[in-house]
Protein backbone atom coordinates (compact mmCIF):
# COMPACT_ATOMS: atom_id res chain seq x y z
CA UNK A 1 0.00 0.00 0.00
CA UNK A 2 1.48 3.66 -0.76
CA UNK A 3 1.90 6.56 1.35
CA UNK A 4 0.18 9.29 0.44
CA UNK A 5 2.56 12.69 0.53
CA UNK A 6 5.12 10.70 1.73
CA UNK A 7 3.30 10.71 5.27
CA UNK A 8 3.03 7.64 7.77
CA UNK A 9 -0.13 5.91 6.95
CA UNK A 10 -0.91 6.47 10.77
CA UNK A 11 -1.32 10.18 9.74
CA UNK A 12 -3.96 9.73 7.42
CA UNK A 13 -6.79 8.41 9.92
CA UNK A 14 -9.11 10.68 9.54
CA UNK A 15 -10.71 13.20 12.99
CA UNK A 16 -13.54 10.78 13.96
CA UNK A 17 -11.63 7.27 13.96
CA UNK A 18 -8.70 9.59 15.82
CA UNK A 19 -10.80 10.63 18.54
CA UNK A 20 -12.58 7.10 18.95
CA UNK A 21 -9.15 5.26 19.37
CA UNK A 22 -8.05 7.75 21.99
CA UNK A 23 -11.24 7.64 24.01
CA UNK A 24 -10.91 3.76 24.09
CA UNK A 25 -7.44 4.47 25.05
CA UNK A 26 -8.27 6.83 27.72
CA UNK A 27 -11.10 4.63 29.05
CA UNK A 28 -8.57 1.23 29.32
CA UNK A 29 -6.46 3.61 30.77
CA UNK A 30 -8.95 4.45 33.57
CA UNK A 31 -9.98 0.94 33.84
CA UNK A 32 -6.51 -0.12 34.43
CA UNK A 33 -6.29 2.94 36.87
CA UNK A 34 -9.08 1.63 38.78
CA UNK A 35 -7.60 -2.00 39.18
CA UNK A 36 -4.81 -1.06 40.21
CA UNK A 37 -6.23 0.99 43.09
CA UNK A 38 -8.18 -2.34 44.29
CA UNK A 39 -11.29 -0.35 43.96
CA UNK A 40 -14.90 -1.77 42.71
CA UNK A 41 -16.16 -0.74 39.28
CA UNK A 42 -19.72 -0.26 39.00
CA UNK A 43 -21.79 -3.76 38.45
CA UNK A 44 -18.61 -5.65 39.67
CA UNK A 45 -18.91 -8.38 42.67
CA UNK A 46 -21.53 -10.50 43.49
CA UNK A 47 -25.20 -9.43 44.16
CA UNK A 48 -26.49 -9.13 47.74
CA UNK A 49 -27.61 -12.53 49.30
CA UNK A 50 -31.26 -12.74 49.77
CA UNK A 51 -33.16 -14.06 52.96
CA UNK A 52 -36.34 -14.52 54.25
CA UNK A 53 -37.92 -15.90 57.17
CA UNK A 54 -40.82 -18.71 57.77
CA UNK A 55 -44.12 -18.38 58.92
CA UNK A 56 -45.42 -19.99 62.21
CA UNK A 57 -46.62 -23.46 62.30
CA UNK A 58 -46.91 -25.21 65.46
CA UNK A 59 -49.55 -23.84 67.65
CA UNK A 60 -51.00 -25.17 71.11
CA UNK A 61 -53.89 -27.44 70.70
CA UNK A 62 -55.73 -25.15 73.29
CA UNK A 63 -56.23 -22.49 71.04
CA UNK A 64 -60.39 -21.93 70.02
CA UNK A 65 -61.65 -22.37 67.22
CA UNK A 66 -63.49 -19.20 66.14
CA UNK A 67 -66.08 -18.83 62.98
CA UNK A 68 -65.04 -14.91 62.33
CA UNK A 69 -63.48 -13.22 59.85
CA UNK A 70 -60.07 -11.41 60.18
CA UNK A 71 -58.62 -8.82 57.98
CA UNK A 72 -54.30 -8.57 58.92
CA UNK A 73 -53.04 -4.86 57.67
CA UNK A 74 -49.38 -4.47 57.11
CA UNK A 75 -47.55 -2.94 59.63
CA UNK A 76 -46.48 0.31 60.27
CA UNK A 77 -42.70 1.33 60.74
CA UNK A 78 -40.19 3.73 60.91
CA UNK A 79 -38.13 4.39 57.51
CA UNK A 80 -35.03 2.56 58.87
CA UNK A 81 -37.23 -0.70 58.92
CA UNK A 82 -39.17 0.22 55.89
CA UNK A 83 -36.80 -1.61 53.34
CA UNK A 84 -35.53 -4.76 51.70
CA UNK A 85 -31.82 -4.20 53.77
CA UNK A 86 -30.72 -5.75 57.25
CA UNK A 87 -30.65 -3.40 59.93
CA UNK A 88 -27.97 -3.76 62.61
CA UNK A 89 -27.42 -1.80 65.72
CA UNK A 90 -23.69 -1.44 67.12
CA UNK A 91 -24.59 1.53 69.01
CA UNK A 92 -28.18 2.70 70.30
CA UNK A 93 -28.06 6.32 68.21
CA UNK A 94 -26.95 4.66 64.79
CA UNK A 95 -28.82 2.32 62.68
CA UNK A 96 -26.60 0.52 59.95
CA UNK A 97 -27.05 -2.42 57.32
CA UNK A 98 -25.08 -5.52 56.86
CA UNK A 99 -23.68 -5.34 53.41
CA UNK A 100 -24.57 -7.35 50.32
CA UNK A 101 -27.69 -9.19 52.54
CA UNK A 102 -31.09 -8.24 51.73
CA UNK A 103 -35.05 -9.37 52.77
CA UNK A 104 -36.41 -10.96 49.68
CA UNK A 105 -39.35 -7.52 50.41
CA UNK A 106 -39.57 -4.84 52.60
CA UNK A 107 -39.69 -5.90 56.10
CA UNK A 108 -43.09 -4.91 56.79
CA UNK A 109 -44.32 -6.59 54.08
CA UNK A 110 -42.76 -10.12 54.16
CA UNK A 111 -43.59 -9.83 58.32
CA UNK A 112 -47.65 -9.05 56.91
CA UNK A 113 -47.46 -12.09 54.68
CA UNK A 114 -46.04 -14.33 57.73
CA UNK A 115 -48.11 -13.28 59.84
CA UNK A 116 -51.69 -13.93 57.48
CA UNK A 117 -50.03 -17.35 56.44
CA UNK A 118 -49.35 -18.25 60.54
CA UNK A 119 -53.15 -17.64 61.02
CA UNK A 120 -53.73 -19.96 58.22
CA UNK A 121 -51.24 -22.63 59.43
CA UNK A 122 -52.75 -22.42 62.93
CA UNK A 123 -56.04 -23.80 61.07
CA UNK A 124 -58.34 -22.54 64.06
CA UNK A 125 -59.65 -19.39 62.01
CA UNK A 126 -62.61 -19.51 58.89
CA UNK A 127 -60.94 -16.77 57.30
CA UNK A 128 -58.01 -14.41 57.05
CA UNK A 129 -56.17 -12.23 54.52
CA UNK A 130 -55.11 -8.95 53.66
CA UNK A 131 -57.47 -5.74 53.09
CA UNK A 132 -56.96 -5.75 49.54
CA UNK A 133 -58.49 -9.22 49.25
CA UNK A 134 -61.90 -7.67 49.80
CA UNK A 135 -63.06 -9.89 52.96
CA UNK A 136 -65.73 -8.76 54.89
CA UNK A 137 -64.17 -8.75 58.06
CA UNK A 138 -65.23 -9.23 61.76
CA UNK A 139 -62.01 -8.02 63.12
CA UNK A 140 -58.72 -5.85 61.93
CA UNK A 141 -55.50 -6.34 63.23
CA UNK A 142 -53.39 -3.19 63.45
CA UNK A 143 -50.03 -3.85 63.97
CA UNK A 144 -46.41 -1.48 63.85
CA UNK A 145 -42.99 -2.75 63.45
CA UNK A 146 -41.18 -1.57 66.29
CA UNK A 147 -38.45 -3.34 66.20
CA UNK A 148 -36.45 -5.84 63.30
CA UNK A 149 -32.65 -5.19 63.77
CA UNK A 150 -29.74 -7.00 64.60
CA UNK A 151 -27.95 -5.59 68.04
CA UNK A 152 -24.25 -5.79 69.21
CA UNK A 153 -23.51 -5.50 72.85
CA UNK A 154 -19.88 -5.88 72.91
CA UNK A 155 -17.85 -8.82 71.55
CA UNK A 156 -19.47 -11.95 70.30
CA UNK A 157 -22.55 -12.66 68.22
CA UNK A 158 -25.71 -10.63 68.11
CA UNK A 159 -29.05 -10.74 68.83
CA UNK A 160 -31.82 -10.08 66.50
CA UNK A 161 -34.57 -7.66 68.30
CA UNK A 162 -37.84 -8.24 66.96
CA UNK A 163 -41.42 -6.24 68.28
CA UNK A 164 -44.61 -6.12 67.28
CA UNK A 165 -47.16 -3.57 68.80
CA UNK A 166 -50.79 -4.84 67.40
CA UNK A 167 -54.52 -3.68 68.13
CA UNK A 168 -57.67 -5.95 67.87
CA UNK A 169 -60.32 -3.91 66.29
CA UNK A 170 -63.87 -4.64 66.08
CA UNK A 171 -66.07 -4.16 63.08
CA UNK A 172 -68.32 -2.04 61.73
CA UNK A 173 -67.84 -0.28 65.00
CA UNK A 174 -64.13 0.22 64.67
CA UNK A 175 -64.05 -0.50 68.51
CA UNK A 176 -60.16 -1.29 69.98
CA UNK A 177 -60.98 -4.54 71.98
CA UNK A 178 -57.32 -5.42 73.06
CA UNK A 179 -54.03 -4.04 72.47
CA UNK A 180 -50.83 -6.10 73.17
CA UNK A 181 -47.02 -5.85 72.67
CA UNK A 182 -45.07 -9.33 71.58
CA UNK A 183 -41.46 -8.51 71.53
CA UNK A 184 -38.90 -11.80 71.04
CA UNK A 185 -34.66 -11.70 71.42
CA UNK A 186 -32.45 -14.12 70.45
CA UNK A 187 -29.05 -14.07 70.26
CA UNK A 188 -27.50 -15.79 67.39
CA UNK A 189 -24.81 -18.90 67.41
CA UNK A 190 -22.04 -16.76 65.79
CA UNK A 191 -21.25 -13.49 64.32
CA UNK A 192 -22.27 -15.12 60.49
CA UNK A 193 -24.92 -13.88 58.13
CA UNK A 194 -26.08 -17.57 58.41
CA UNK A 195 -26.75 -17.58 62.24
CA UNK A 196 -27.96 -14.20 62.51
CA UNK A 197 -30.95 -14.54 59.69
CA UNK A 198 -31.61 -17.81 61.68
CA UNK A 199 -32.03 -16.03 64.72
CA UNK A 200 -34.78 -13.51 63.11
CA UNK A 201 -36.32 -16.45 62.25
CA UNK A 202 -36.19 -18.01 65.71
CA UNK A 203 -37.40 -14.33 67.31
CA UNK A 204 -40.08 -13.15 64.97
CA UNK A 205 -41.47 -17.31 65.35
CA UNK A 206 -42.07 -17.24 69.07
CA UNK A 207 -43.25 -13.27 68.12
CA UNK A 208 -46.27 -14.88 65.86
CA UNK A 209 -46.80 -16.97 68.00
CA UNK A 210 -48.17 -15.52 70.87
CA UNK A 211 -49.57 -13.18 68.45
CA UNK A 212 -52.11 -15.73 66.90
CA UNK A 213 -52.67 -16.92 70.41
CA UNK A 214 -53.44 -13.48 71.56
CA UNK A 215 -55.62 -12.40 68.43
CA UNK A 216 -57.86 -15.82 68.46
CA UNK A 217 -58.42 -15.74 72.38
CA UNK A 218 -59.39 -12.05 72.42
CA UNK A 219 -61.48 -12.05 69.45
CA UNK A 220 -63.35 -15.04 70.64
CA UNK A 221 -63.94 -13.51 74.17
CA UNK A 222 -65.33 -10.13 72.55
CA UNK A 223 -68.18 -12.28 70.78
CA UNK A 224 -69.88 -13.52 73.83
Amino acid sequence: MKRQNNLPLATTLTAAPRRSFLQGATALSATAFLGACGLDLPGQGPPPRQFRLSPKNTFADQLPNVDWQLIVEEPLAPTGLNTTRIPLHRRAIELEYYARANWTDRAPAMVHTLIVESFENSSKIVAVGRESLGLRADYVLKLELREFQAEYSGEGAPAANVRLNAKLVRMPQRAIIGSERFEARVTAKSDSMDQIVAAFDDALGKALKNLVGWTLKTGEAAQG
